[in-house]
């Protein structure tokens, strides 16, 4: 994924599957850039950052012009043209979204999470996540973080950007004033909102297309929104890993893989 400083070719294939799995963040990475002149802090993952390029244009565009739109997300979009911009990203072109709706990028968004031909929560944790909904408190938030870790570093980086998104339009969904006395219109998505409209399409039992109608029930379909308003209120906590575990993560590599030990202090 993008190396530009040594070879990943140069350690064993068993090193490099470790590289790979390897998700070690810094608390800098999970806050947006505040400006061109900001100095990018590595971190200790040699990955880089694996969002597919619709989920951070969608976001980006929302981001910028749809924070203070009234029901995003649950006003009816143009299927006609939403299709179309499904067509264009499915043949790899350079899509600009800047003239387009923001309900037209928001479904465009939900429909790609819904269609993913595995879910942005892999199917095999579904269980897992859904057990998490009874617990309370830090029980309930340290379980959730053990679950992230497991992830796929594509599935992690995407659900990380996108809970980043939805604390972003659920911090607008009140009406607020500017700084100059004006009235600015809350978008009314609070966070219990954006998990009942999401948790289908990140939490999937089924395949798309194998869920028949009303096979998710309604306690299932409760924790889902559960867990995601966790997974949104806390995300910032729950994709930091703390130092003492990354130190214990490294002492343990020295002793049995020092190989990476050596590529991930070179590449820091």
């Amino acid at each position: 994924g993008a190396m530009s400083v040594d070879s990943i070719a140069e350690l064993s294939d068993n090193a490099s599957k470790l590289l790979e799995a390897l998700q070690l963040s810094h608390p800098h990475e999970l806050d947006p850039p505040r400006g061109l002149g900001k100095k990018k802090v590595l971190s200790l993952n040699p990955i880089s950052r694996q969002v597919p390029r619709i989920v951070e244009k969608c976001c980006r565009h929302i981001e910028a012009h749809g924070l203070q739109t009234v029901g995003i997300f649950r006003v009816g979009s143009s299927k006609k043209r939403v299709q179309q911009l499904r067509e264009e990203f499915d043949r790899g072109l350079d899509v600009f979204l800047d003239e387009q709706s923001v309900h037209d990028v928001a479904a465009l968004l939900k429909e790609f999470l819904r269609d993913m031909p595995d879910s942005l929560i892999p199917r095999e944790l579904y269980a897992a996540f859904l057990s998490t909904a009874p617990m309370e408190g830090p029980a309930q938030l340290a379980a959730l973080q053990l679950l992230l870790f497991l992830l796929p570093p594509c599935h992690s980086d995407t659900l990380q950007r996108l809970l980043r998104f939805l604390g972003e339009v659920a911090r607008h969904a009140q009406r607020s004033r500017g700084p100059d006395g004006r009235e600015i219109p809350g978008n009314k998505m609070t966070v219990s909102n954006l998990a009942t409209v999401f948790g289908p399409n990140i939490l999937q039992k089924e395949k798309p297309g194998e869920k028949e109608a009303g096979a998710t029930d309604f306690e299932d379909s409760a924790a889902v929104i559960l867990v995601l308003q966790r997974l949104i209120e806390h995300h910032q906590t729950l994709f930091t890993v703390s130092p003492e575990m990354q130190r214990d993560v490294l002492r343990r590599l020295f002793q049995t893989d020092p190989d990476v030990i050596e590529y991930l202090l070179r590449r820091k």
